[in-house]
């Protein structure tokens, strides 16, 4: 059963990813896909916070295009979730944005409303404080956002690696490593593993020209000696990217001892007007390797 839980659309975010949504879950139910997460970002509240893309022609208007774009997603969500629920599971969540503690607040009231379907990502300041100083503001704040938000699936757990000289880099050990940086890791896996949340694997950090997926092999060994769950992702923004490198994102999980990934299950309770309730699925690798049908 191959799945995704994390996915963009150029229909709702524009400039940033590609291709109409209803034409990507085409695309995913036809290389074998039985469930996935639509998590298109959530409205963002400043010019400021506008990706490079946006600012042309008009900031502003970008700006206020960007809560009813959110709306018209979440009903064309339901609308497609509903016409191919007798081929995929369609869970219809967002990426939350923590840009500043501000944008906290409004997550739990958004629609659909489900803590479970948020997906966090911390922003790191302290750039010009060198490398060590930005890991460490960075999972400063997404610590801040894990404490505010706890929510179920925890994207791209490492993304600041990206902005790196050196991404590969050890942050544990006895080589003169980041000791502030891992002591934050550890702290934020905790703190997950506490409330119950998961990781994902996304391999969107290997066509990002990442030697291994998010998280990176220390990270991802120091999760599961915590007994945490890992969910799987591919991060696409479009077509081309559904299913990039899943292959090699799951002879990396087998290597450190994962046979298990973890999604959820919308099931309907038949009851006019009572929404489905989502129940969590346990999927082996073995499993998920035999439904995709990738070339």
């Amino acid at each position: 059963m191959a799945f995704t839980m994390h996915s963009h659309s150029g229909q709702f975010c524009p400039g940033h990813a590609k291709d109409q949504l209803e034409d990507i879950i085409l695309h995913a139910i036809k290389i074998g896909y039985k469930t996935i997460g639509l998590t298109e970002h959530m409205p963002r509240t400043a010019i400021s916070d506008l990706y490079p893309e946006e600012l042309a022609p008009s900031p502003q208007e970008s700006l206020a295009a960007l809560a009813p774009r959110h709306t018209a997603y979440l009903a064309e969500a339901a609308r497609l979730q509903a016409k191919y629920a007798a081929r995929i599971h369609i869970l219809i969540a967002f990426e939350s944005e923590w840009i500043r503690p501000s944008y906290g607040p409004p997550v739990p009231r958004r629609p659909p409303g489900r803590r479970g379907g948020v997906r966090g990502r911390g922003r790191g300041r302290g750039r010009g404080r060198g490398e060590e100083a930005l890991f460490e503001a960075y999972f400063d704040e997404q610590f801040e956002m894990l404490r505010a938000l706890r929510p179920r699936v925890v994207g791209h757990f490492d993304l600041v690696r990206l902005f790196s000289e050196a991404p590969g880099r050890a942050l544990k050990g006895g080589g003169g490593e980041w000791k502030g940086v891992w002591e934050r890791v550890v702290r934020n896996l905790e703190f997950v593993a506490g409330y119950g949340g998961w990781l994902e694997c996304n391999t969107s950090g290997l066509r990002k020209g990442l030697a291994e997926p998010y998280p990176k092999r220390e990270i991802a060994e120091e999760w599961v000696r915590m007994g945490g769950r890992f969910t799987f992702s591919d991060d696409s923004h479009g077509i081309a990217q559904v299913g990039t490198n899943y292959w090699k994102g799951l002879d990396y999980l087998e290597g450190i001892g994962v046979t298990e990934l973890w999604t959820l299950e919308r099931i309907e309770t038949g009851v006019d007007g009572v929404k489905g309730e989502l129940v969590e699925k346990s999927v082996s690798i073995d499993e998920f390797r035999a439904s995709l049908k990738l070339e």
